[in-house]
């Protein structure tokens, strides 16, 4: 395991062929602050070298906009494995702005756009979903799995989990592997807020 703990110079940084892309919910994107998810993305550069881009949203037409302009603009998204949601919600849907909206919805947003990313959810939001939901977000969006937490957080964030598991990741491409490997390194914490995957 290679585990970098030293500053990397920046080159090295940007030099790296797999990013995270991160979209988090907040109340209004007009007013800047510096979130826990940015400090711990931030952390996941220092340490590990795996680079990361962040942004917010606090409507659906936001999320909409970022997750397109990502697939539709950005000419590196072939190299974003896992897009990273900080978005809270209930078993089967996100909230934004008060609103609720199902994965059925956000499923057929993003028809046939998100073939072979892996689309991964903090603890801010529970991830329940039965065998015919999941079946139906991966088919209609062509994502690789979805991966999230079935406790709500109870004062323990996932970011810790969330940074190790996608730092492996750039270790290990087989995403049943990384599983398996994150619950052997983490099993507590992954038992403790009941990490799942759904591919």
């Amino acid at each position: 395991m290679l585990k970098k703990t030293q500053q990397l110079p920046q080159e090295e940084v940007l030099d790296t062929d797999y990013f995270i892309y991160c979209l988090e919910a907040v109340e209004d994107i007009e007013i800047e602050t510096v979130t826990e998810t940015q400090n711990k993305l931030g952390q996941l550069t220092l340490q590990y070298g795996v680079a990361s881009i962040y942004n917010t949203c606090d409507t659906i037409e936001g999320l909409e906009s970022n997750l397109n302009i990502l697939i539709l603009d950005d000419h590196n998204f072939n190299d974003y494995e896992i897009i990273y949601l900080v978005i809270s919600g209930e078993a089967n849907s996100i909230c934004l702005n008060d609103y609720y909206y199902s994965l059925q919805e956000i499923a057929e947003m993003f028809e046939g756009r998100l073939e072979g990313k892996i689309l991964h959810f903090s603890n801010v939001k529970v991830l329940d979903l039965d065998e015919e939901e999941a079946q139906y977000f991966l088919d209609i969006t062509g994502a690789k799995a979805i991966s999230g937490y079935g406790y709500e957080s109870n004062g323990v964030t996932s970011s810790n989990l969330d940074i190790a598991f996608f730092n492996l990741f750039k270790e290990d491409h087989n995403m049943l592997d990384v599983v398996e490997e994150l619950h052997q390194r983490h099993y507590k914490l992954c038992k403790l807020l009941d990490f799942r995957l759904y591919y």
